[in-house]
């Protein structure tokens, strides 16, 4: 379903005079957020957007490719459970996965750096616990 994402509602600034109505347009329209969950099987929208270009959007996910930049090795693990959301703190309790979220994988401690909802994929890096 379509989300209005148009800014009637900002005061114009500099004594001008509230402005008129303004007619919806199509090409301020845009889609509801797809929150990505943490489950223990995958499931995959694709999506048209704007220009006729199509988007991969993750609404369930249960592996990342964890990327350790020592070695510099890169290989899918398991996602084992979501640690911390550093954007929400509610998104790590109902198991929301975002950039930035703090992951535990098989492999262990794993940020991740990219947009699940965005991308349709979960990409994250190896965090080194500084001794």
């Amino acid at each position: 379903m379509p989300v209005y994402h148009g800014r009637d509602l900002r005061k114009p600034s500099g004594g001008l005079r509230s402005r008129g109505y303004k007619v919806k347009r199509k090409a301020l329209t845009g889609s509801s957020p797809t929150l990505t969950r943490f489950s223990s099987g995958d499931e995959r929208v694709v999506e048209r957007v704007t220009g006729g270009n199509v988007k991969v959007r993750a609404v369930r996910v249960a592996e990342a490719v964890v990327s350790d930049p020592r070695t510099g090795v890169a290989k899918k693990a398991k996602i084992l459970r979501v640690v911390e959301t550093p954007a929400n703190r509610e998104y790590a309790r109902r198991n929301i996965i975002v950039k930035g979220t703090v992951i535990e994988t098989s492999m262990g401690r794993a940020v991740v750096t990219s947009r699940p909802a965005q991308d349709g994929v979960v990409n994250a890096v190896i965090i080194r616990e500084e001794k």
